[in-house]
C-alpha cells in the first residue's frame, strides 16, 4: 500500500498518469504500475475522477474501512485541475504534508503565460506584486533551466499537441533561496468560452527540496550562458526569439531595460513597430543562409518607440528546430 503523496497529471481533462511519488519525479507512469490492489485501485480511481472533474478535494474511508483515500486538486482556475495529488495508506497512519507545487499554462497562441496562486507561493512571490499572467519569457527570470532547456523550448517553438516534457531545474525564489523544482507539462488544444483554438502547454511544478541537495537540479550557473554573459559588451543584451512569430522566447541574462517585454498589467503589450515588421521578418528569413543585422523599433514601457540595433545569428534548439540569438543595444 501506498503511504506517500502520488501527483498524477489532469493535463488532458481527465486522471492520467502518475508524475511523481512523494518527491521522486515518475516519468508519465500508469496508476497501476504504483497501487497494484484492486481494491485501492478502485477507490483511488474513483477519488481521483471526482476531484478532477469537480476540482474540489476528496477525502474518504475505504468501503472495508481499512484505508484513508484523499485527492487534492491543483487548480489553476476554479474547476480546472491540472493535477491531483492522492494519499492512499491505512487508516490510522497520519496523513503526511505533501511538497508545495502548483499549477500553470502558458498560451503558445497568444504568448501568455498564467500562473496559479499555490505556484506564486512556491515561488515566494510578495502579494504587491502577483500579477497572474505575464509574456512566456518572463516564466523563465527565475529558472535555473538544465541541459534539457533546448528541447524544452523547441516544444515550445514547435506547439504541437501531444508533446510532453519533464524535468528538474532550479527555481530561484524571491528570497533567493534555490530550490529543486520539477517540472511536468503537456501541449493540448482547446477552445475557449468564444469557440476560439487556442495551443496551451499545461504543467505543474512541484518543489522536491533544496537545491544543493537534489543532483538532478542544475548549478545556479549554466556554462554556456556564462560563456554568453563574458561574450556581452556593455549595453548589450541577449535573447532567443522565434523566428517564425517574431516573440521573444527567453533572455539570456538580465532584460534590456526601459524596453515593453512583460506583457504585465499597466504596460503597454510587447511589440514591433507596424512600419519595421518586413525588416525584421527579412532578417529571420535571412538567417537561414547568414548571420544577419538590422534596426527595428520597439514599443517601450512609457509607451513610445526605442530603436534597437539586432545582430543576430542562427541557434539550434534540437535536431529539427531553430530559434534567432539575438545581440540588443539601443540606438539612436
Amino acid at each position: 500500500m501506498v503511504t506517500r503523496w502520488l501527483l498524477l497529471e489532469c493535463f488532458s481533462g481527465e486522471p492520467g498518469c502518475v508524475i511523481a511519488v512523494g518527491s521522486t519525479p515518475k516519468s508519465f507512469v500508469p496508476l497501476s504500475n504504483i497501487v497494484r490492489n484492486p481494491l485501492s485501485r478502485a477507490d483511488v480511481e474513483s477519488a481521483l475522477r471526482r476531484a478532477c472533474a469537480t476540482g474540489a478535494p476528496v477525502a474518504h474511508v475505504s468501503g472495508d474501512g481499512r484505508r484513508t483515500v484523499r485527492a487534492e486538486p491543483l487548480l489553476i482556475a476554479p474547476g480546472r485541475a491540472h493535477a491531483v495529488r492522492l494519499w492512499v495508506g491505512p487508516r490510522q497512519e497520519p496523513v503526511a504534508a505533501p511538497d508545495p507545487m502548483g499549477a500553470w499554462y502558458f498560451d503558445l497562441t497568444n504568448n501568455r503565460s498564467v500562473r496559479s496562486i499555490d505556484l506564486l507561493d512556491l515561488y515566494g512571490v510578495a502579494p504587491e506584486n502577483r500579477a497572474a499572467e505575464l509574456a512566456i519569457a518572463g516564466a523563465f527570470t527565475r529558472l535555473v533551466t538544465n541541459r534539457d532547456e533546448g528541447e524544452a523550448l523547441a516544444k515550445i517553438v514547435n506547439s504541437a499537441p501531444g508533446t510532453e516534457h519533464q524535468a528538474v531545474w532550479t527555481i530561484r525564489r524571491d528570497d533567493d533561496a534555490l530550490r529543486a523544482g520539477h517540472f511536468a507539462c503537456r501541449i493540448v488544444a482547446e477552445r475557449d468560452d468564444a469557440g476560439e483554438r487556442h495551443v496551451l502547454l499545461r504543467g505543474v511544478t512541484q518543489d522536491i527540496g533544496a537545491a544543493t541537495a537534489v543532483s538532478a537540479a542544475p548549478p545556479p550557473t549554466i556554462l554556456e550562458y556564462t560563456v554568453l554573459e563574458a561574450a556581452t559588451e556593455p549595453g548589450e543584451y541577449r535573447a532567443i526569439v522565434d523566428l517564425r512569430s517574431l516573440r521573444l522566447i527567453r533572455w539570456i541574462g538580465p532584460p534590456m531595460p526601459d524596453v515593453a517585454w512583460a506583457d504585465l498589467p499597466g504596460q503597454p503589450t510587447p511589440q514591433i513597430h507596424p512600419d519595421d515588421l518586413a525588416t525584421a521578418r527579412t532578417m529571420s528569413r535571412e538567417l537561414a543562409r547568414r548571420r544577419t543585422e538590422g534596426t527595428v523599433r520597439v514599443r517601450r514601457v512609457d509607451g513610445g518607440w526605442q530603436p534597437v540595433r539586432i545582430r543576430a545569428a542562427l541557434m539550434a534548439l534540437d535536431q529539427h528546430t531553430t530559434a534567432g540569438l539575438a545581440t540588443l543595444t539601443a540606438a539612436s
